[in-house]
């Protein structure tokens, strides 16, 4: 709990010299949503942290939402996806290791994986195509067993 409470004080220090340095305002309400952000474990969209905040009688609206997001992505505190279709999905990144993800095309459900493999390869990539590698995203698509199992169901039944 106090690693939690130590992570949280260091991200919204973050923030503050982040909106000071860009002149925008301290509100409370990017503040609640930075510590909504903080208290999520895996991926969320837009939509269900809006939910969340409104449930927990927060006053904001979706607009605020959507651009604490956008703040918090350009000063490297959240990590926005897009993967497939869907809708942007977000997640914490302060403090958190890289890692990879595998979507269920069926569900959409997100594993996520790491895999030191995948960090030799860029380093490898990097020295041979002389490129200073800073990050890079790696998204695999398939079908989860719980879908697999539903389609091998719904074949038996037909």
């Amino acid at each position: 709990m106090a690693q939690k409470r130590s992570q949280l004080n260091e991200v919204r220090k973050i923030f503050t010299a982040y909106l000071d340095n860009k002149g925008l305002r301290k509100t409370p309400e990017r503040f609640a949503i930075l510590e909504e952000i903080y208290s999520y474990s895996g991926h969320f969209d837009v939509d269900q942290l809006y939910i969340k905040m409104k449930n927990k009688k927060y006053r904001v609206s979706r607009a605020t939402v959507y651009n604490t997001l956008d703040l918090m992505v350009e000063c490297d505190l959240v990590s926005k996806h897009q993967f497939g279709k869907n809708l942007a999905q977000y997640e914490k990144s302060y403090g958190f290791n890289q890692h990879d993800h595998v979507i269920c095309t069926d569900c959409h459900k997100v594993v996520e994986f790491c895999d030191p493999r995948v960090q030799n390869i860029q380093e490898m990539v990097g020295k041979l195509l002389n490129f200073e590698i800073v990050h890079h995203s790696l998204n695999l698509y398939g079908i989860c067993g719980d879908c697999r199992v539903k389609r091998d169901v719904e074949t038996c039944d037909e």
